[in-house]
């Protein structure tokens, strides 16, 4: 047993160093004994995130500079995976509005990225936490506005402007993290996608995050650059409302914030949707044009949604927003759909502090690891859960 355990640990490591190695990476690099010094050695009073494979924790380098410390489990196959991933996606891309990846340490069986410090902590955690929370932000409309243009033009530098295309693949509040001047960064590249061919699509595993995720790619495992476009709209409108996609529910009627404006928009109130925290200080020609543009990018069918260098100039009022009334139904008469709708109830009912199965014993067989595919950098109580999904033609059977 002990030869065993030696041979998985060494195996396990040699793999890790040679992905590593195949890596043509931009970043610093750490010593242990630094990060050490500078979290005081990892103090539990400095930790400012925990996620399923690995902890997040503030630090502050000799020189002054303060930096977040990501140390990932070195147990976790999956996290070594994440941990490459990582490093490999971002370590050259450089964009205002991602975070920056300062550098890793990998010492022994430790696995660590160090990435800038974000003071305001993560957008989710601005818009959903209750006044009587110590970090409660008031984000007023201007900020909201220059937020939700800064995600865009992200993901359009991702998926159109950088050296390597990238798909993201958990777009969501908690990925979105806020400077000390409250501009957005995206951040954690864990799951992300190289999308090496333009106009093709990745049959892939389903990773990501419940009421985040498009339908052909939750559903088949259909992979494009239109599906960050889908989480895009779904953020967007989050932005706007002020209420999170997966708690929000008045009646038993509406499964989702989604599904309520789809219904506001037949209705013709849209503007109902608009957080009423901001009572009338906001701008009404900008919140109309950001709820149309986030029903617009979450169409059923991803051929109807637009880049996202189109949104960035739909957001920007250089362009008119294309009227469209999408049928969140479409895929409706699909068993695979049903089973997804009936399930995404009991995870919204249920406590989401444990790993959850998504379909009855009976189903089983479609998934394969159903914990968490990600985690956070700044994260709050989970709203929706991970999915991780085994290979597309067992979902699809």
């Amino acid at each position: 047993m002990g030869v065993i355990c030696w041979k998985f640990y060494f195996r396990d490591k040699f793999m890790r160093e040679r992905d590593l190695k195949g890596l043509d990476l931009k970043t610093g690099s750490f010593t242990l004994r630094q990060l050490r010094a500078a979290t005081n050695n990892f103090d539990s009073a400095g930790k400012i995130g925990e996620g399923g494979f690995g902890s997040v924790y503030k630090g502050k380098l000799s020189d002054g500079t303060f930096i977040a410390v990501k140390q990932l489990s070195p147990k976790s196959r999956q996290g070594n995976r994440e941990f490459v991933n990582e490093i490999g996606m971002i370590s050259g891309l450089q964009h205002p509005n991602l975070v920056k990846l300062y550098g890793c340490c990998i010492e022994g069986d430790q696995l660590l990225l160090v990435y800038e410090y974000m003071e305001n902590n993560s957008l989710a955690k601005a818009l959903f936490a209750t006044g009587s929370e110590t970090s409660f932000l008031m984000l007023d409309w201007p900020t909201r506005y220059k937020i939700c243009v800064g995600i865009a033009r992200a993901l359009a530098f991702l998926h159109e402007e950088s050296a390597i295309r990238i798909v993201h693949r958990d777009i969501k509040g908690t990925n979105v993290l806020l400077d000390k001047d409250l501009s957005a960064k995206i951040s954690d590249f864990g799951l992300a996608k190289l999308n090496e061919e333009e106009n093709t699509h990745m049959s892939t595993r389903v990773a990501g995050t419940i009421g985040y995720m498009a339908p052909e790619y939750a559903l088949w495992g259909y992979l494009t650059d239109k599906a960050d476009v889908y989480s895009f709209g779904v953020v967007a409108l989050e932005i706007v409302s002020g209420r999170s996609n997966s708690s929000y529910r008045t009646t038993n009627e509406f499964v989702c914030l989604l599904d309520w404006a789809h219904v506001l928009q037949k209705k013709g109130n849209l503007m109902e949707i608009v957080d009423p925290k901001l009572q009338s200080e906001f701008n009404k020609e900008e919140a109309e044009r950001m709820i149309k543009l986030a029903l617009l990018c979450t169409n059923a069918s991803p051929s109807l949604r637009p880049a996202m260098s189109e949104v960035v100039s739909m957001l920007e009022g250089q362009t008119s927003i294309q009227e469209m009334i999408s049928d969140p139904s479409i895929y409706g008469d699909d068993l695979h759909s049903k089973l997804l709708k009936g399930h995404y109830q009991q995870v919204i009912d249920q406590s989401l502090n444990s790993t959850q199965d998504l379909f009855p014993p009976s189903d089983k067989s479609w998934i394969g690891n159903s914990s968490a595919s990600a985690h956070d950098l700044y994260p709050i109580n989970p709203e929706s859960i991970n999915l991780n999904i085994s290979e597309t033609s067992t979902l699809i059977e």
